[in-house]
């Protein structure tokens, strides 16, 4: 099973949101990121500032856990052979976020269950939980889009909204 960091079981979105209105207090627009990127809801003349930001180091190294991922993961790392699989390559100074990040917040999850790639049509399995449908389009097994602003009007995959609903779809609930 592939599971996909961020914006699956990490929020760059929110922690990127919840800055940039304490830093400039201007609205974010939820509806432009339907386009498929969520950095279009950010005003015109901020997107490439948002777009670094995600590149400094540290960005990756303190955001939200996403509600009910941990506990979720915990019970199904029992069950499957899981993956935590993210194109970190695309922000290189995320690499070394995300290890760290996953094992303060997942530590049952072993080193040797992280894959930070460049792209993810390298990627095999059984099941993959994803936000991009880039990243279901070539996958081989049962693909899961994780509802995010930025993918809201694709509807051609299964969907997850939240983790009580991938409990009941992997685990029978909890």
């Amino acid at each position: 099973m592939i599971i996909e960091i961020d914006k699956v079981i990490a929020d760059p979105m929110g922690q990127m949101i919840s800055w940039y209105i304490s830093e400039y207090g201007l609205p974010v627009d939820m509806k432009k990121m339907e386009v498929g990127s969520w950095v279009k809801g950010f005003p015109e003349q901020h997107q490439v500032m948002v777009r670094q930001r995600l590149m400094e180091p540290g960005f990756f190294r303190n955001l939200p856990v996403m509600e009910g991922s941990r506990e979720v993961l915990e019970e199904m790392n029992r069950k499957y052979e899981i993956f935590i699989v993210s194109a970190a390559i695309e922000f290189p100074n995320s690499l070394k976020d995300k290890v760290e990040w996953l094992m303060e917040h997942f530590p049952f999850f072993s080193w040797r269950q992280i894959v930070l790639c460049g792209d993810k049509r390298m990627v095999h399995g059984d099941h993959m939980i994803d936000d991009h449908a880039r990243n279901l389009e070539h996958f081989n097994g049962r693909k899961y889009l994780y509802t995010s602003p930025h993918n809201v009007t694709i509807t051609e995959y299964q969907r997850i909204n939240n983790w009580k609903e991938a409990a009941e779809i992997f685990l029978g609930g909890m």
